[in-house]
């Protein structure tokens, strides 16, 4: 039996507003995922800390401050620091439709925008994310 996918759900820096994330987060462990939600105003070194110690699978960062070009390369740089550069990144938030491209180029999986359906970031999640067998 193939165990579960683990997610972190992340929101960085000084946006307040974390509804969507819940959101998702709620949807996720619906959906059978292991979900470590890390609370408001996280810093791009405790994401990565949290990926680390909870061994996740994937980190979605949930974004609405318009910071995602300077918080979301961090995160990134800080997975490959720490050699977990196989943790799959998501991102979730109001992106500009011209910062998808460069978000992707620097590592990121996935941006989905607002309006984009819970289950396409569910199975999203379950055709990306490589699950062995415990």
């Amino acid at each position: 039996m193939a165990r579960k996918i683990r997610v972190v759900i992340a929101k960085p820096g000084l946006d307040g507003h974390d509804r969507g994330a819940k959101i998702i987060a709620r949807a996720l462990r619906d959906a059978g995922m292991e979900v470590i939600y890390t609370g408001l105003h996280q810093t791009p070194e405790q994401i990565v800390e949290t990926a680390i110690q909870e061994d996740a699978d994937a980190v979605g960062i949930s974004i609405l401050s318009g910071a995602h070009m300077t918080l979301v390369p961090r995160i990134l740089d800080g997975l490959r620091e720490n050699g977990v550069e196989d943790v799959l990144v998501v991102v979730g938030g109001t992106i500009p439709r011209e910062d998808v491209a460069a978000l992707k180029e620097q590592g990121v999986a996935e941006v989905f925008t607002p309006g984009s359906p819970v289950s396409e970031i569910v199975e999203f999640l379950r055709t990306h994310v490589p699950v062995e067998a415990s």
